[in-house]
């Protein structure tokens, strides 16, 4: 029982810390604007990273109803940049075909 208690302890701190640092170094709210930068594009490259893996973890009934969804998501956000409808109409349009298509 011990051994589980530490071993909880011990990943509540390390999921605690990483929240905890930001709050931290940027008390004074001052970031330096290359810093700002650069943190704007990692939203980006952690979606880009999920839809890759996505796409490349697909199974083989799967990997149509992918790419159409990312594309339909791709183009409304380019179109409407509305993110919330983008990601909707993407996965409507999988569902969809992944419901409509007869997997052999």
């Amino acid at each position: 029982m011990k051994n589980y208690f530490l071993l909880i302890l011990g990943m509540t701190v390390v999921t605690y810390l990483p929240r905890l640092i930001p709050f931290i170094a940027l008390n004074d709210g001052k970031i330096n604007k290359s810093v700002k930068k650069f943190l704007s594009y990692i939203p980006y490259t952690s979606l880009s990273i999920l839809i890759i893996r996505g796409i490349m973890t697909a199974g083989n009934g799967m990997k149509i109803a992918t790419i159409a969804g990312i594309g339909m998501a791709g183009i409304l956000s380019y179109i409407k940049e509305n993110l919330v409808l983008s990601v909707l109409a993407g996965i409507l349009l999988a569902f969809a075909i992944i419901n409509t298509t007869v997997i052999i």
